[in-house]
């Protein structure tokens, strides 16, 4: 069950305006739990599905982005297998991170969107034009998001806002189509 917080034209319109959207990871790509490994590495599990989605979407020319307040050789990986160029880790000011990207990207915050379940994600959330987070995410986080995903962080959260961005932008269609014919 997807839940929103504006109306559904106003949904659609912000997320018809996104150009770029920013995730964090743990807690949306994953389902929070950190695994520590004998030698403490951190572990951690991704989903096909959500990796998929983010494909398309990068394929249907809105930029991705990781950011991550922790710093995780699984997040590079990840994020090289799938394509993500813009990878910040380590980030204690989630924010300044965000404005940089921004004004590297050369996209105003207007035409951004984020994703985020944490306390940490609030700033930026508030700044974008389409804010969304996993069901699980924090009760404030939930409050500030426009579009709340009903699929699971690390189970296809990711993949149904993507879907729903290019749903809005009607690209959703055309990335379907080869798996159609």
């Amino acid at each position: 069950m997807t839940v929103s917080t504006a109306s559904g034209d106003e949904l659609r319109q912000r997320a018809a305006a996104v150009e770029w959207i920013l995730t964090d990871v743990d807690g949306v790509l994953t389902d929070g739990r950190l695994w520590y490994g004998p030698s403490g590495e951190a572990l951690k599990a991704f989903s096909a599905l959500d990796g998929h989605g983010i494909r398309m979407l990068l394929q249907s020319g809105v930029a991705v982005a990781l950011l991550s307040g922790r710093s995780s050789p699984a997040v590079a990986a990840r994020a090289a297998e799938l394509g993500i160029v813009h990878v910040l880790q380590g980030a204690d000011d989630k924010r300044a991170a965000f404005d940089a990207l921004a004004a590297r990207l050369g996209i105003p915050a207007a035409q951004a969107g984020c994703m985020g379940d944490e306390l940490v994600d609030l700033p930026l959330m508030r700044r974008c034009a389409f804010a969304c987070a996993p069901r699980e995410a924090h009760e404030l986080v939930r409050a500030h998001a426009h579009y709340i995903a009903g699929a699971p962080a690390g189970g296809g959260a990711a993949r149904e806002v993507c879907e729903f961005l290019m749903r809005a932008q009607g690209t959703l269609d055309a990335a379907l189509a080869p798996y159609l014919k």
